[in-house]
């Protein structure tokens, strides 16, 4: 998937491109059957320039109710953790694969991650973070284009691309079985850990961790076409 076209921009390069006018150009979307259900649009919030963003799968019904993402018992389960991340919500930017929420909570369908997808890149593209986390299996499989589990791919960093990608599991999921609570405050600790151990990365470039802490490159067949490459653009 190519890059999307934003009025007044010819090349489009990493953090050229306001969040402002991402939204400009998604106005009142009606690419896929869900803007026939939703209340509101749920774009993203946060800080343009966080060097951690966040992405999840979609608005849920307080989501959808408010036009933001993560203010239901999900949100408040993140908030409460990010200080294991030595992180604060003005510090972060978050965001969904889909914008609008599917109906019943379902999952969303390759149809709708299509049409909404280029969105999402674009905001990453805009921010430019030096990490992605990525919140349950939908934003997981999304980012890292793979099929794994979530099980099996948190607890380590990931590479793709500029981005060191580190997947775990969705509040929302956390608050419904205590083990999995566990294991996201541990995946928290071990962000704040290479937050602390990698300064900002400015122009982009980040060094290589150690340790546990250590980016592992998905297989390339897995993540070619996750997000864009530096080099585009």
């Amino acid at each position: 998937m190519g890059i999307m076209h934003i009025p007044g921009h010819t090349r489009q390069a990493p953090r050229e491109v306001a969040l402002e006018e991402i939204r400009a150009v998604m106005g009142d979307c009606r690419l896929c059957e869900l803007c026939q259900t939703r209340t509101n649009i749920v774009f993203g919030v946060g800080n343009p320039h966080a060097r951690v963003m966040f992405v999840g799968e979609a608005p849920g019904r307080n989501e959808d109710l408010q036009g933001e993402p993560f203010v239901g018992r999900a949100g408040e389960n993140l908030n409460s953790i990010l200080s294991l991340a030595g992180l604060t919500r003005d510090e972060i930017y978050i965001a969904n694969v889909l914008k609008c929420r599917p109906p019943g909570n379902r999952n969303p369908k390759p149809d709708e991650v299509l049409a909404c997808s280029p969105f999402l890149r674009e905001q990453i593209r805009s921010i430019w973070p030096d990490v992605i986390v990525t919140l349950g299996n939908p934003a997981t499989h999304f980012v890292l284009k793979t099929e794994i589990g979530i099980t099996r791919l948190r607890g380590r960093f990931h590479q793709t691309g500029h981005f060191t990608v580190m997947p775990t599991f969705h509040p929302a999921a956390a608050l419904r079985n205590p083990a999995w609570q566990e294991l996201l405050e541990e995946d928290f600790r071990m962000l704040g850990d290479w937050l602390a151990r990698h300064p900002a990365s400015g122009a982009g470039a980040h060094a290589q961790a150690q340790g546990a802490g250590e980016p592992n490159t998905v297989e390339a067949e897995h993540n070619a076409d996750a997000l864009p490459r530096p080099e585009e653009g």
